[in-house]
């Protein structure tokens, strides 16, 4: 353990100085620890990337989270943007996850209406009704492709998410080391002592 003594005509000007240090380097550490935030899936939504399930996903933002503490991400993941705005590789992940969102919805929407122009097709007839005409060929067509397209779209849509999750965790520790520096920095200490019987300002630090 080590000490420094100031002359007391020093003390009143040191310790304003070096408050304001402290104070500097409090904030820098409380700022840092604050910025550090790791993002955790929901347990649902872990290891669901390759050919997972088309739904949203949920994330929390503490380190212990309940039930209680999972939030939705939205359709698009809009809602985890906000967290990913400093990280620009996990943006671009988010990006991507995004455009084989709306590949997804536009492949649906294909689907449903080529499935409702069939339908109407076969009950169009006049009475024998048809269900392998040269128009309804054509529909069943559409209506296959867009089944064989949503198997490459949705087989890596989810690991982009997965994908923007771990870039920004895996950017974390830097901030998290340099608080940890800065609190290290402050002094464990500070008070007036007067061991020859005049005021004087005394720091300690603690050695670890």
């Amino acid at each position: 353990m080590r000490y420094s003594v100031l002359p007391a005509r020093l003390a009143h000007r040191s310790f304003l100085a070096c408050f304001s240090a402290l104070a500097l380097l409090s904030s820098h550490s409380l700022l840092a620890q604050q910025t550090v935030t790791t993002i955790k899936l929901s347990p649902e939504d872990q290891n669901r990337g390759l050919n997972g399930v088309q739904k949203n996903f949920y994330f929390a933002t503490k380190d212990e989270p309940t039930d209680d503490d999972y939030q939705n991400a939205g359709f698009f993941g809009q809602r985890l943007r906000p967290y990913l705005k400093d990280n620009s590789e996990a943006l671009e992940n988010l990006n991507q996850y995004r455009r084989q969102k709306w590949l997804f919805l536009g492949e649906r929407l294909v689907f449903v209406g080529g499935v409702a122009t069939y339908g109407a097709q076969v009950l169009s007839g006049d009475g024998n009704q048809r269900y392998f005409s040269n128009p309804q060929k054509v529909t069943l067509g559409i209506i296959g492709v867009s089944l064989l397209s949503n198997v490459f779209i949705t087989r890596h849509t989810n690991e982009h998410f997965e994908r923007a999750v771990n870039a920004y965790n895996a950017g974390q520790p830097a901030a998290h080391r340099t608080g940890s520096i800065l609190q290290r920095l402050a002094p464990s200490g500070i008070g007036v002592a007067a061991p020859t019987g005049q005021p004087q300002l005394a720091f300690r630090w603690q050695i670890r």
